[in-house]
């Protein structure tokens, strides 16, 4: 589990950075500067997750201004749409905000004999978003579970504890569409993959759901921290009922103790030996740089450390 992962890597970010503290809002100074390289040309197609639709473009605006000649096109409409894409070769980067499934990576095993490869690319809190204006102290994954999923009632505001006008007003809910990474991470983490309410709001894009808490004082919803605005708060979450909640903080993100935690991938087609193709190479060289790592940071998600830079540049042949 992504919890798991991340709090057996926060001991060596620790360690590198000095402080857990730092580590929240630094990127590790040890992660390289990038180096454009010579003879890179050609075309570069991404088509997967809206969560990282804001990243991928200033990774490319980025790789553009190192690169004028290349030509780079952004398509997020949603974690689900990554696998066909890399499969039909339609796209060389397939950005997921959740794991890919055994029945995706079977299809493309089916396909070119191989599974595709995982590149972590930051670390992100998937926030219960509420109103600003919402006086809710926190709430526990098994609340949200009954508040989101068919196996709770529709449910008020007083029935997680809030008095005076919030009491009889019932939680307006709003979520992802079922080709969001984010909707099937939510789903099976927070929900228990119990189905969700027919209630819940389904919208195309993660700030569409942050606009609209934004504008429905009584709304709730999910979407990724770096969609956060002044307009909305996220809630501090708990595992379960009586246990302590945690902020949607970086430092509770890399601890494990905020329980809706997860990497925000990027799926490559890597040949075994060989790696992803020289164009690909270079972009994944300058998502793990300093600077594009400080694009993690500017969007409102949480660099990775350099444990998890070496894995994965070792996965696709990258010295």
């Amino acid at each position: 589990m992504i919890a798991k992962m991340i709090r057996g890597l926060v001991a060596m970010a620790v360690v590198s950075t000095g402080s857990l503290a730092l580590a929240q809002v630094k990127v590790d100074p040890s992660i390289p500067d990038y180096k454009p390289a010579s003879g890179v040309s050609g075309n570069i197609k991404s088509v997967g997750s809206d969560t990282l639709n804001n990243l991928m473009t200033l990774w490319a605006e980025g790789f553009k201004k190192a690169y004028p000649s290349v030509g780079i096109e952004i398509e997020g409409k949603g974690s689900s749409t990554a696998p066909p894409a890399l499969i039909e070769g339609t796209a060389q980067l397939g950005p997921m905000s959740r794991e890919m499934k055994s029945s995706e990576v079977d299809q493309f095993k089916a396909k070119y004999g191989y599974a595709p490869t995982p590149v972590r690319t930051a670390v992100d809190s998937l926030a219960v978003f509420v109103h600003k204006d919402n006086p809710i102290k926190e709430l526990s994954l098994d609340q949200v579970r009954k508040i989101f999923s068919v196996e709770g009632k529709d449910m008020k505001w007083g029935d997680v504890g809030l008095a005076g006008e919030w009491a009889d007003k019932p939680i307006s809910l709003y979520g992802r569409n079922s080709a969001s990474g984010t909707y099937g991470f939510f789903k099976e983490v927070a929900m228990g993959k119990k189905d969700y309410k027919p209630s819940v709001k389904e919208q195309a894009g993660s700030s569409s759901v942050v606009q609209g808490i934004a504008s429905d004082k009584f709304a709730m919803g999910y979407s990724g921290i770096g969609y956060a605005t002044a307009d909305v708060r996220a809630v501090p979450l708990s595992a379960k009922d009586g246990a302590k909640a945690f902020d949607a903080n970086a430092a509770n993100a890399y601890s494990g103790d905020y329980p809706l935690a997860r990497f925000l991938y990027v799926y490559v087609n890597a040949k075994p030996g060989e790696g992803p193709s020289p164009i690909v190479k270079e972009f994944a060289k300058m998502i793990f740089s300093q600077q594009g790592q400080q694009i993690v940071v500017k969007d409102g998600f949480f660099p990775i450390t350099p444990e998890i830079l070496k894995e994965d540049m070792a996965a696709l042949h990258i010295k």
